[in-house]
């Protein structure tokens, strides 16, 4: 008669030692196991793809991982690595700037090419392990910041769908990404601490890692004007001071200059005052023909493009209107304001700059942090569910964007 009582005791039970056994294992091995899993699911995704890929440009048939898992821009960062910079900009026989390297920033490759010479591994190689490793430290450094803000469970499960975004192929293949999401990471982390005068050598490798030195310097902007206006908003006792003040604002100033930077670089190499810029544009040629950077055009001719006019401009500004009640809604004060202005700072600098088109999902990655919002509901089934969907998506974006099936239009 006392069975079934017995047995839900000692489920009880059973499910308090194993709860309670968990929380003994180290948060950093816990993230690590999810990582770890996370690329040998995609991995094995990588692989399914590759074993059907025809001859291209990049690759042989059936080409190994890490030949597959080094093309797109990762042919661009090999020749970065192997001859550097041009000095001379290519051009069509219009006179148009063509698609080269000034497009890519150089601490990645640089930094490639110099394990490259250390080991004498292949690039392919050296360009994948980087990735993994950075992905691993971002994933590690990610966890730590959603853990200044949410509870246990809330943290684990933002750092999940961390691992497991539908882009998260990124970690493990020849891109900056996971390099320059790590140096944002723990950039943001600092911030949040208020450890000013450490970020500094941090925001100068961001911002040669991948084009944030803008945005970031317009996240501090943003912040200290939450700070005057309002100092509880950023968790601080008063409205600032020269004092106080002048940290931060060494921040944005550094993080602006190298901005900056790579631009003036690239116009002192080649003596082309906008050959990072013409550049840039070249690769949206294809959809919108040769026009001049208008700051903020760029979205709105893409919606005209993709969805024609006057839809591509509702949809658009749905989507941005959508995009602010998520990040200022209520329940998005659990994250520190923080991050929700890093997601502002780094859409609005998108919005004045890039052309959407297919990388715009992998280019939208650095507003990670915002996962914290999402991850915030604790039913499991919604966990299970969107873990789910975001495996599915990778699939997608694989199938969509990596995979080269005869002419590709739609790079990620």
């Amino acid at each position: 008669m006392t069975t079934g009582p017995a047995r839900t005791v000692a489920g009880h039970s059973t499910s308090e030692r194993l709860r309670a056994r968990y929380r003994l294992v180290p948060w950093w091995l816990r993230v690590t196991v999810v990582y770890v899993v996370a690329r040998l699911v995609t991995g094995a995704m990588l692989l399914a793809f590759a074993g059907v890929q025809t001859a291209n440009s990049f690759t042989a048939a059936r080409p190994s991982y890490l030949s597959f898992a080094a093309i797109w821009d990762g042919a661009w960062y090999r020749v970065i690595a192997s001859n550097g910079y041009p000095s001379t900009l290519p051009v069509d026989a219009a006179g148009h700037v063509t698609e080269n390297a000034w497009a890519f920033m150089p601490a990645y490759p640089f930094l490639v090419r110099g394990l490259m010479v250390l080991t004498g591994a292949s690039f392919e190689a050296v360009a994948v392990v980087v990735s993994l490793v950075a992905g691993w430290g971002a994933a590690l450094v990610f966890r730590r910041l959603m853990g200044r803000f949410l509870d246990d469970g809330r943290a684990t499960f933002a750092t999940v769908l961390f691992c497991v975004a539908p882009v998260s192929a990124v970690f493990q293949v020849a891109y900056a990404e996971a390099m320059g999401l790590f140096l944002l990471l723990v950039a943001l982390l600092l911030m949040v601490d208020r450890r000013w005068w450490t970020m500094l050598p941090v925001v100068l490798l961001l911002g040669m890692t991948r084009p944030t030195g803008l945005a970031f310097a317009f996240l501090v902007a943003l912040f200290l004007a939450a700070w005057t206006i309002r100092p509880s908003w950023v968790r601080e006792a008063a409205r600032p001071t020269l004092r106080t003040a002048v940290p931060p604002l060494t921040v944005a100033a550094v993080s602006g200059l190298v901005g900056l930077a790579w631009p003036a670089i690239a116009w002192a190499v080649t003596g082309v005052p906008k050959a990072y810029t013409d550049t840039e544009l070249a690769w949206r040629s294809s959809y919108i023909g040769w026009k001049e950077l208008v700051p903020f055009a760029p979205w709105i001719q893409g919606a005209g493009w993709w969805f024609g006019q006057p839809a591509g401009g509702v949809l658009l500004a749905v989507a941005v209107v959508g995009f602010a009640v998520f990040v200022f809604h209520p329940a998005a004060r659990r994250i520190d304001l923080e991050l929700r202005l890093w997601g502002v700072a780094y859409v609005v600098y998108l919005l004045a700059v890039f052309f959407p088109q297919s990388s715009t999902w992998r280019i939208l990655l650095p507003i990670a942090p915002l996962l914290g919002i999402v991850a915030l509901p604790r039913s499991r089934v919604y966990r299970v569910l969107l873990v789910a969907v975001c495996i599915g998506l990778q699939f997608v974006w694989l199938y969509t964007c990596w995979w080269v099936d005869g002419y590709d239009w739609t790079p990620p």
